[in-house]
């Protein structure tokens, strides 16, 4: 599930998996994935009824990894996409979002799909939500347009200055938490395609706990001047780590044998 139009998801799809090594724009995360473009995303927002399809064609068809480069504040039909994506997690997919670009607490404000319906009584298992990290880690790590929350977002990964794919055999520079989300997707979909033997279950916890840890420094509160601890913008205060990731995969595997 790709965000909107063509230039949109193409940029997505290379962050994910452009042709590594070649010298041409930037290297994908992964070079051992498939892309399964699916356009459920018209030029606005998008409809709910066209999200829940997209996810479940998507389970339907064997992805493992879902990234959604999408969100939206109103949602009309919210237990339609809450059920494709609990379809989703039944079948063990994971589904990478989108944090949001409106520098907002996702505790107060909702982007959806939301990291918990008001009806949910249980929360996702299957879910990663993503906030935009800078290359600035001291002060400005997260980026000043990055949606957040202590409890609704789970990590950071870059999504600031992110150089890809762009239609017509171009490459261009831009930003967003749509940048930052592919980039987990990325790491998710090499993971399973090294590790076969993980579950997606696995490979989430797997990226949470491998990621690099900057919780107790202080950065700007995006939107803001106010300074505070990073671990107070998400769950887990870190960003993400590839080859962090990889190496306890590594660890995981030969505790099962």
């Amino acid at each position: 599930v790709k965000g909107v139009g063509s230039d949109h998801g193409t940029h997505v799809s290379g962050i994910v998996s452009a042709i590594r090594g070649n010298k041409l724009g930037g290297d994908g995360v992964a070079n051992n994935v498939l892309i399964m473009s699916l356009r459920s995303v018209p030029d606005g927002d998008e409809f709910d009824k066209d999200i829940a399809l997209a996810i479940r064609y998507a389970v339907d068809n064997g992805a493992k990894v879902i990234n959604g480069s999408f969100g939206k504040s109103y949602s009309p039909l919210q237990k339609d996409v809450y059920e494709a994506i609990m379809y989703a997690q039944d079948h063990d997919v994971l589904f990478v979002h989108a944090a949001g670009n409106d520098n907002k607490d996702l505790a107060v404000e909702d982007n959806f799909p939301a990291v918990q319906y008001s009806f949910q009584k249980e929360p996702f298992t299957h879910v990663l939500t993503i906030g935009a990290s800078t290359r600035f880690t001291k002060g400005n790590l997260a980026a000043d347009f990055s949606n957040y929350g202590a409890n609704q977002v789970d990590i950071f990964a870059p999504g600031y200055e992110i150089y890809n794919t762009w239609p017509e055999n171009n490459y261009k520079k831009i930003q967003g938490t749509s940048m930052a989300a592919p980039m987990v997707a990325g790491v998710a979909a090499m993971l399973k395609g090294y590790f076969p033997s993980l579950s997606m279950l696995e490979i989430k916890d797997i990226i949470l706990e491998s990621g690099n840890d900057f919780g107790d420094t202080e950065q700007v509160k995006p939107g803001t001047e106010e300074k505070v601890k990073f671990s107070t913008l998400s769950k887990t205060g870190k960003t993400v780590n590839v080859l962090a990731a990889v190496k306890l995969a590594q660890q995981k595997i030969k505790a099962k044998a």
